[in-house]
């Protein structure tokens, strides 16, 4: 998986997070490298739970070096990412490490359970699954930096919407990409059974139509099925309904990024230039979903 890059969103958060918390170099050193072993970790779990079959284009883990193999090693580098935070010396980054990933767990958990027993959450659930299964390594790292930093400033609040925004664009256009499709397969969420945002408000708009909730029970590979699932969600303003989240959860971040930039009592010219850095990566992650003009549903 290290040989097939992401987006790499966490290292260019942990950087531009970095321009307000000063973390010394050794330590951020050890943080970025702890998030992308946990990350890279999650991914191939991920993928075995999911039964998929192409991550960033490629074959998955798990069908090349069998399940087993792939589990295996990914608990493994979870231990491996705490024996790098022990290098910190900091008992609160081995707190912060547990804290983390005991939310990580219990958020996969509850998307598991909804999926397994084809039971729909509401948004408020979904949101709250969201806040510890993805942004939980967003805290993870922010978290271990604001430990390593002496500026005392608080980004949790921030990078807790971040995730949020992060996971619900992922659910967005998993539905109507084509990257998505290419590196993952034809809205691979509803062959997984996965109650994602989209799929969710859909469902929850006519309790009386079980069309959509019975595709997910399926589980199915065809794709005209799933494109009629696509049609459906349209129908009922679905993708909208994400895009218009997405963005009153971005108005929400740019509002906590002026507070921050507001209570920075640096006045160091790299602060203002933070806020820039901060406000671009907010745009490259919801750029795509608010600007799909292919979504004209109401």
């Amino acid at each position: 998986m290290q040989q097939q890059p992401g987006k790499d969103i966490r290292r260019q958060l942990i950087n531009a997070f970095n321009e307000w918390l000063k973390v010394p170099a050794e330590s951020l050193a050890i943080i970025t490298e702890v998030v992308t072993m946990l990350h890279t970790a999650s991914l191939l779990i991920d993928d075995v739970e999911d039964c998929s079959i192409l991550r960033r284009g490629v074959p998955v883990a798990h069908n090349i070096y069998g399940t087993a193999q792939t589990i295996n090693s990914a608990n493994y580098v979870y231990f491996l990412a705490l024996q790098e935070v022990q290098k910190l010396n900091n008992p609160a980054a081995i707190d912060i490490y547990v804290q983390e990933l005991l939310n990580l767990h219990r958020g996969q958990g509850m998307d598991l359970f909804w999926r397994d027993t084809l039971t729909c959450p509401s948004e408020e659930e979904y949101l709250e699954m969201v806040g510890n299964k993805t942004g939980g390594l967003f805290r993870l790292a922010i978290k271990l930096m604001q430990a390593e930093s002496a500026t005392g400033k608080d980004c949790v609040s921030l990078v807790n919407v971040l995730g949020l925004i992060f996971q619900i664009c992922d659910d967005y256009l998993n539905l109507s990409n084509t990257t998505y499709t290419k590196n993952k397969g034809l809205c691979e969420d509803l062959t997984e059974g996965k109650f994602s945002f989209p799929i969710i408000h859909s469902i929850r708009s006519d309790p009386s139509n079980h069309q959509l909730i019975n595709i997910l029970k399926q589980k199915t590979k065809d794709e005209e099925v799933k494109l009629y699932a696509v049609k459906y969600m349209e129908s009922t303003g679905s993708f909208t309904h994400t895009q218009n989240v997405v963005r009153d959860l971005r108005d929400r971040a740019l509002t906590l990024i002026a507070e921050i930039e507001a209570n920075d009592n640096s006045k160091e010219p790299e602060g203002h230039h933070n806020t820039v850095t901060m406000r671009a990566i907010l745009d490259k992650i919801t750029e795509s979903t608010l600007k799909d003009a292919r979504r004209t549903d109401n």
